[in-house]
């Protein structure tokens, strides 16, 4: 429970000092007040393994960004930044019919293979966990072209959160939107959120 608390103290700290930086303007919005950061602060990051087997439900977009300047911006899900990031994402993904309760990630470590359902489709693939069960590797088969994407895995007080490269991450939405005959066209929105930061990551938060 102290970690709880730490935790959500922290965000409230990130969201105050977050008004202060001018080059948030636009993405911010009124999404930094503290309410919608302590709501995010419920998915955020513990350092300890994640052992990915058995059903996840899709909670929404995970987002990490780093300014352009170097320096770090988020590394916590429930942070100013990367929560006004997240919810203008998962405005443009509900449109293609990706949304929390339509979309579940079963993974069986017992043979490295994993299903993901959403809208009633089911797409099967391979999955790797290495690096003391901090990177997660998804490889897709034929009809996703065999995307293969690497990814960061970090554990969550609700389940857990995977972030691939937004290269690696809009191939698969583009390729999901066309397997549910949707037009790619709010993908491309939601690669230019980012915009004027470096090593923008996107991914998913699971819930167990």
């Amino acid at each position: 429970m102290k970690k709880f608390f730490s935790v959500l103290a922290l965000a409230a700290v990130v969201a105050v000092s977050a008004n202060a930086q001018s080059n948030l303007g636009g993405i911010l919005g009124n999404l930094g007040n503290l309410g919608n950061v302590l709501t995010n602060a419920a998915g955020a990051i513990y350092s300890g393994p994640v052992s990915l087997n058995g059903t996840y439900s899709y909670n929404g977009i995970a987002v990490s960004v780093t300014s352009s300047e170097g320096g770090i911006i988020s590394n916590l899900a429930g942070s100013a930044v990367t929560s006004g990031i997240e919810s203008k994402a998962d405005e443009y993904l509900a449109k293609i019919g990706v949304k929390p309760g339509a979309m579940t990630w079963t993974f069986n470590n017992t043979d490295n293979t994993f299903t993901l359902n959403v809208a009633g489709i089911s797409i099967p693939g391979k999955y790797k966990v290495g690096d003391g069960e901090k990177t997660v590797t998804l490889t897709f088969g034929k009809s996703f072209q065999f995307l293969d994407m690497p990814g960061t895995l970090e554990s969550t007080m609700s389940g857990a959160r995977m972030t691939f490269t937004s290269a690696k991450a809009m191939a698969f939405f583009k390729k999901l939107a066309g397997a549910l005959s949707q037009s790619s066209s709010q993908i491309s929105s939601i690669a230019k959120l980012a915009d004027g930061y470096d090593n923008y990551r996107i991914g998913f938060k699971l819930s167990k």
